[in-house]
């Protein structure tokens, strides 16, 4: 399984060239399975970020949202587990989203693409894939 990051979702949705060929592979290897998701703070996250004008998708917010859904595109939800495991990672930064993203990857076992270099240089048991590859 492979759990995206937010910015990585908009990369492979929108089709930006920073996402590395490998990372591109091994997401549509993953979709093909059924195995590519992300966690639902994700949505807000990216919800956020083209309210403010630092991203711009292709069309409405909701509607960029279904469309992945319906391409089979997971979401993993924000649960209390998840909350518990986010909030006691340990030598983690302090972004409450890519707390709750990494927590929602190490509770299913998923493999984390994103190019946060924070999370990248984590030194927790993560499993990760750098998007830029």
């Amino acid at each position: 399984m492979i759990l995206l990051d937010a910015h990585t979702l908009i990369w492979l949705a929108e089709g930006h060239s920073q996402l590395g060929d490998s990372a591109r592979h091994l997401a549509d290897e993953a979709l093909a399975h059924d195995d590519l998701g992300g966690s639902a703070i994700l949505f807000w996250e990216t919800a956020m970020l083209h309210q403010l004008g630092r991203i711009r998708l292709v069309q409405p917010v909701e509607a960029w949202r279904r469309r992945l859904i319906d391409q089979r595109v997971r979401e993993w939800p924000l649960t209390g587990e998840v909350g518990m495991a986010a909030a006691t990672l340990l030598d983690f930064h302090p972004d409450p989203a890519d707390r709750f993203i990494t927590a929602t990857a190490l509770l299913y076992g998923a493999v984390l693409m994103t190019a946060d270099d924070r999370i990248l240089a984590w030194s927790g048991t993560l499993r990760r894939h750098d998007a830029r590859q």
